[in-house]
């Protein structure tokens, strides 16, 4: 059987050249260690003992086992005062010192190509005119040649809050606000703002985006005026290499209608994967105003006549940085937003 004071002076000697906490951890499971501890196996045997000689081994194990806890205690309270000393030392904190700036972030890459487009419109004398995202019927479909059960607005014909009631399918509605407020023509105006239609979310659709409309109001307008507006914005926002054209479609609100292409800019043109080798890529609709679109915006049709167009800001963000899926805009992935 072991010495108690001998095994005490033993385990304390151990602690004081203790350099970190594991090594008090290895040491107190070493000596006092409730399976296999130094301190445990002194009483083996003790039942062979008599009585005085069991009180004065129980006393000198219980000593022992307080010295030792007393020991690591002041050697782990040493150890904590150095570390925190060497933190004040190595991490002090000059408190006059200014803080590091605050990060910061940007403009949204949609709210960047939205100023962008106003920017270049306004240059040509347009206005821009906001309106609210949730409309009257009337405003959003019979105000723009889309009567009940015309087959234009089966896809449009959605989100009601009401049966007269709606989230806007385009911001064309503030097209007819602005006439009908400012009533008097010449008219330039372009309407930015949020859309909603049934869309399934895919690559190039949702069922929200932003949109930009154009409205120009006057006395001997043109196709050849419209083609010409088209081009200088796209030329002012993708550089005058690139060139437009328009194709024959069809618009409830437009007569004659087209679809307006820009070549692409990747290849030039030529044809490449990103326009499915066509060399074009379609940016949107216009055509010249019908005349019951200008009546129902107290415009009178045998004075003034007019030129429309409307695009999707995201599809136009999509061509100027060569992204190939609209959802990217919204997901909040700063990995892709930080590149704008």
């Amino acid at each position: 059987m072991s010495d108690p004071s001998a095994l005490t002076s033993e385990a304390l000697a151990a602690i004081g050249k203790a350099q970190t906490e594991q090594e008090l951890e290895r040491i107190e499971v070493e000596y006092l260690g409730r399976k296999g501890g130094r301190v445990s196996k002194l009483l083996e045997g003790i039942g062979k003992l008599g009585p005085e000689q069991k009180a004065s081994l129980g006393k000198a194990v219980n000593e022992a086992k307080r010295a030792i806890e007393a020991a690591l205690a002041a050697m782990r309270a040493e150890l904590e005062a150095s570390r925190l000393a060497d933190l004040a030392e190595t991490e002090a904190i000059d408190i006059t010192f200014p803080g590091p700036p605050l990060g910061r972030g940007h403009i949204h890459v949609l709210t960047q190509v939205r100023r962008q487009i106003e920017t270049v419109l306004e240059s040509l004398g347009y206005q821009v005119e906001l309106g609210p995202e949730v409309e009257t019927e009337w405003y959003n479909f019979e105000a723009l040649n889309l009567t009940v059960g015309h087959p234009a607005r089966e896809n449009w014909d959605s989100f009601y809050f009401n049966s007269q009631l709606l989230l806007r399918a385009h911001t064309s509605p503030v097209q007819i606000r602005a006439m009908q407020r400012i009533k008097e023509p010449p008219i330039y105006i372009i309407t930015p703002g949020r859309c909603y239609r049934r869309d399934a979310p895919e690559a190039t659709r949702l069922p929200y985006f932003s949109q930009v409309e154009g409205l120009a109001v006057d006395k001997g307008l043109t196709v050849g005026d419209m083609k010409g507006t088209l081009l200088y914005m796209i030329q002012s926002l993708y550089g005058r290499d690139r060139k437009v054209r328009v194709r024959p479609s069809y618009f409830p609100f437009t007569e004659p209608s087209f679809e307006f292409d820009v070549t692409c800019g990747i290849c030039g043109g030529m044809g490449c994967k990103s326009c499915r080798h066509k060399g074009w890529l379609e940016v949107g609709g216009c055509g010249m105003v019908h005349p019951q679109v200008l009546r129902n915006g107290g415009i009178d049709p045998a004075q003034w006549n007019g030129y429309a167009w409307g695009f999707g800001i995201e599809r136009m963000a999509m061509l100027k940085h060569d992204v190939d899926d609209i959802r990217l805009f919204y997901e909040s992935d700063l990995r892709f937003l930080e590149q704008f």
